[in-house]
């Protein structure tokens, strides 16, 4: 948006965006995320002095908390998502004050749009505050947070967020299939939910030839349950088993949490029993050049994710590298797979699912050369960035006209 002449600042919210510094120098962070959970979980602290709040809030402080972060767990926080929703009646109302206080010192905004659901808090506030400003909201897999919670959170949460929907103006959802769960969780109307899918720029991504790589098959995300860590890790000793993939390898990348360790240990321990752990390797850098290094390596990716999700960016990227990608028909796999015909999708979303799915992709060597081909070509031309972020301008325009 910014190469095209728009004015667009990001406010950042609990952390910094830390791979963004250079963009971000002069703005806040706000709702520091240190602060608000002390504030949350501990009374003393919503009235000590403002330099501890500064002090919270600084950036080795964040920093710190973001090196501790990663869980997508919402244990333990279903109060502060209830007070985050509940917006000016909330504990964070100071905060919320502070934030639109800046807003409306530096900025003069046409368009504001908040992130996830989980933000609609601000919503009644921001509409307050920015009358003529349009408000958007995205919507991207809201429902693993608050699903988590136990029932009385869970119904509690989701009512919150059909409430605050109404200051809303429009919903942009990541995918078709994750527009209509929202529709159904959040009672929002039909007309106001729009589909803007994600993107990725394919200049960014160097395009190998399957023809140029051997056998193996890649991971690439949180090494959890809830991503099907281990389903994956069952196919491949399933797979193995089979004389015929005798030189097939299993390359594993992504970051864990604490939550994760003891299924990690698990699975290097079947790895062990099966005598595969050779034919295994954790790619452990999977950031800037780790992450194009990763995909140089493999010949199709699978990220058997138990219950789907609203979309999945790293099929994006390992599309565009011309890595065709074997998917569960859960989510909006299909919806990705279909649209860019970069891939397959396969019923049954066990290891027995998945290795049969692996096995008859692996013995097809042209079939893999064609999928990889209209992988690239896929992203391209229906999931470049450039091209995404001009359809959401077209959206944001056509608002603005009508306000």
């Amino acid at each position: 948006m910014k190469k095209q002449g728009h004015q667009v600042t990001k406010l950042p919210m609990y952390l910094p965006l830390f791979f963004d510094e250079h963009d971000l120098n002069e703005i806040p962070v706000f709702y520091g995320a240190i602060s608000i959970y002390l504030k949350q979980m501990y009374p003393i602290f919503r009235h000590t002095p403002a330099w501890v709040d500064r002090l919270l809030n600084s950036g080795p402080m964040l920093k710190l908390a973001a090196r501790m972060a990663g869980s997508t767990n919402a244990k333990g926080l279903e109060e502060m998502t209830i007070s985050m929703l509940m917006g000016e009646e909330g504990k964070q109302k100071d905060e919320l004050n502070r934030m639109v206080s800046w807003m409306s010192e530096y900025l003069q905004p046409d368009v504001i749009h908040l992130s996830n659901a989980l933000l609609l808090g601000l919503a009644p506030k921001l509409k307050k505050e920015f009358p003529n400003a349009i408000l958007f909201c995205s919507l991207q897999d809201e429902d693993v947070w608050v699903d988590a919670m136990k029932d009385s959170f869970r119904d509690k949460t989701w009512a919150l967020m059909s409430t605050k929907a109404q200051y809303v103006d429009a919903f942009i959802a990541v995918s078709d299939f994750y527009a209509g769960t929202s529709i159904e969780k959040m009672n929002i109307p039909n007309e106001k939910v729009l589909t803007n899918h994600l993107g990725v720029d394919p200049d960014e991504y160097k395009y190998v030839a399957t023809d140029k790589k051997e056998r193996n098959i890649g991971y690439i995300s949180r090494m959890c349950e809830a991503n099907g860590f281990d389903i994956i890790v069952d196919a491949f000793i399933l797979l193995k088993k089979d004389p015929t993939f005798e030189d097939v390898k299993l390359i594993l990348a992504g970051g864990s949490t604490g939550d994760d360790k003891a299924l990690i240990k698990r699975v290097r321990q079947k790895l062990k029993n099966e005598n595969l752990m050779e034919q295994v390797d954790f790619h452990e850098d999977f950031d800037g050049e780790g992450r194009h290094e990763f995909f140089s390596k493999v010949k199709i990716i699978s990220v058997p994710v138990r219950n789907g999700e609203a979309f999945g960016l790293y099929l994006l990227e390992s599309m565009a590298s011309g890595v065709p990608v074997v998917q569960p028909n859960l989510g909006a796999f299909p919806e990705i797979v279909n649209k860019s015909n970069g891939g397959v999708i396969y019923e049954n979303n066990s290891p027995e699912g998945l290795a049969f799915a692996l096995q008859n992709l692996l013995k097809q060597e042209d079939k893999l050369h064609e999928l990889s081909n209209s992988a690239r070509k896929g992203v391209e031309k229906e999931f470049n960035i450039y091209d995404q972020a001009d359809k959401l301008i077209g959206i944001y325009t056509r608002f603005l006209k009508k306000n």
